[in-house]
């Protein structure tokens, strides 16, 4: 997937809190480990750099440049949700504790019955 992006194909303009792989070029060229990882924008500059902090480290990345970042869109992390074969044993086995979490949710908010508001 991330492969087939180019220079062409980046996206500008990335927000604030969202969240991107980014993959270290200088890691990446000295052929060092560890050079790339999901990050989350904490701030964007007018430079076209973005601070980012590295989710699994806490660590903070200085001036990231956007052509080493891709987007991580949210149907990506939700996508075990979304597809998730709720008709057949054991699907839930497969499935994210917050995927439960959230379809344990849903469950609870269909089923009760609607309440009136109360009288004046």
């Amino acid at each position: 997937m991330f492969a087939q992006q180019n220079a062409s194909t980046v996206k500008s303009g990335f927000g604030q809190g969202d969240y991107v792989l980014y993959r270290d070029p200088a890691r990446f060229w000295r052929g060092l480990p560890d050079h790339t990882f999901v990050c989350r924008i904490e701030t964007a500059w007018a430079t076209g750099t973005y601070n980012l902090t590295a989710l699994a480290t806490g660590s903070t990345v200085y001036d990231a440049r956007p052509e080493y970042m891709r987007l991580l869109p949210p149907v990506d992390a939700m996508r075990d949700i979304d597809t998730a074969p709720l008709n057949t044993d054991g699907a839930a086995d497969d499935m994210t504790a917050a995927a439960m979490c959230w379809l344990t949710q849903q469950q609870a908010t269909a089923n009760r019955r609607p309440e009136l508001p109360g009288q004046s």
